[in-house]
C-alpha cells in the first residue's frame, strides 16, 4: 500500500494529506482517536517498508489495525486486501487482508474457511496462498490476486 498512498503532508493532531498513485487523488486522513498510541509506535511495521503507513499490529490483540479506520481514503474503503474470493457467480465473498486474514461476506464461507484454517496453520507467503486457493477452488470460488 505504500506503493499506491504516501504521505504528501502532516497537518498536525495526527492528521495528514495522502496521495494516491494511481488516481492522483489526494485526501485528508485522521488517526482514529482510539488509535493514537498504536500509530505512534512504528516498531509493529518496521520490517515492512511497504506497508501502509498507517497500518499497525496490536501483539496483544493478535490483530492489525488501520489507524485511520473512520477517515481511511476512498480506495482502502473500496478494495483494502491481498485476495479477493469470488462466488461461482462472480460475486465477492470475501477478502483475505494483510497476510492470512480471512473476512468472510458469507456465512457459507464463513463456515467453509472455519473447516479448513486449521490445515493452513503453519503455512505462509505463497505457500499459504497456492493452498488457500487450490482449497477454494476445489469449493467452487474463485480468487484474484
Amino acid at each position: 500500500m505504500r506503493d499506491v498512498h504516501r504521505v504528501i503532508e502532516e497537518r498536525g493532531n495526527n492528521t495528514f494529506v495522502v496521495h494516491n498513485h494511481y488516481t492522483g487523488d489526494a485526501e485528508e486522513v485522521r488517526v482514529d482517536p482510539d488509535k493514537i498510541a498504536l500509530f505512534e509506535d512504528e516498531s509493529s511495521i518496521e520490517g515492512l517498508p511497504n506497508a501502509c503507513p498507517f497500518l499497525r499490529f496490536d501483539a496483544k490483540a493478535g490483530k492489525a489495525w488501520c489507524t485511520v479506520h473512520l477517515t481511511r481514503p476512498d480506495l482502502c474503503r473500496e478494495y483494502c486486501c491481498r485476495l479477493l474470493v469470488l462466488d461461482a457467480q462472480g460475486k465477492l465473498a470475501g477478502r483475505v487482508t494483510y497476510q492470512t486474514a480471512l473476512i468472510p461476506d458469507t456465512d457459507e464461507l464463513g463456515r467453509l474457511w472455519e473447516e479448513v484454517q486449521p490445515t493452513l496453520n503453519g503455512l505462509s507467503g505463497t505457500e499459504w496462498d497456492d493452498a488457500f486457493i487450490e482449497i477454494l477452488t476445489a469449493a467452487g470460488y474463485r480468487v484474484r490476486r
